[in-house]
């Protein structure tokens, strides 16, 4: 049963010896056909109208001193792409990636070593600075250092384990009450619906939640190392 329960986040099932599984982050493109950009409709003002309170949302995180907005485009970006994935993984028989370790350890580890690659080789003696915090004993400035350090070093994991976590523990209450609903009577299956139901606007909540918890903290960590 453990076996039949977690391969839903198995992404090695295949068709044909191709991964199918793996295509379920591309179906977004499926969704924006081109005549989407140019015909000013009400979804492209719905679009419109939710990129700008995301924007402005982000501003007000980007370090003040830097004028520089175009890495709020990714941050955005990145939180379409996440949240986007969470949705799909709500539907049957659609993987979701955002709850494998290696799509969520990939994006946050890549835009973590870039932070550091440009931190410490532009802003040097800023990102020592902020490794100690202003007032610190000068006896537990080492500690202090090597707390910093190994907090830092863990930051991509930890980002990609809380975007795992998340999306897996609310597919595995929704698959364990749905296999239980065959030894029940009438009565209780209603109740059964009623409580997925509910569940499952609180896994639509959590997408949406998580995709922007993970961008928030990915613009942090972009100000501290700018």
């Amino acid at each position: 049963m453990m076996n039949n329960l977690f391969s839903m986040f198995d992404p090695s099932t295949n068709l044909m010896n191709i991964p199918f599984n793996w295509l379920s982050s591309m179906l977004g493109i499926l969704f924006l056909p081109m005549t989407f950009w140019f015909i000013p409709n009400r979804h492209f003002m719905l679009w419109n109208y939710i990129n700008m309170k995301i924007k402005l949302e982000f501003k007000t995180l980007l370090n003040h001193n830097n004028k520089n907005i175009s890495p709020i485009l990714l941050f955005i970006s990145m939180f379409y792409f996440i949240c986007f994935n969470n949705f799909l993984g709500l539907f049957p028989y659609i993987f979701t990636s955002t709850s494998h370790i290696i799509l969520s350890l990939s994006i946050t580890l890549t835009l973590w070593l870039s932070y550091m690659i440009f931190g410490w080789f532009n802003n040097t003696n800023h990102m020592f600075a902020h490794m100690i915090p202003q007032g610190t004993p000068t006896i537990l400035m080492p500690f202090m250092m090597l707390i910093e350090t190994i907090s830092n070093i863990i930051r991509p994991l930890t980002l990609a384990i809380r975007l795992m976590a998340n999306m897996i523990a609310g597919h595995l209450i929704l698959s364990l009450l749905s296999s239980n609903g065959i030894n029940l009577s009438n009565y209780l299956i209603m109740f059964l619906i009623i409580i997925q139901i509910i569940l499952f606007c609180l896994e639509s909540a959590v997408a949406i939640i998580q995709a922007y918890v993970i961008s928030v903290l990915n613009l942090l960590y972009y100000n501290e190392s700018n």
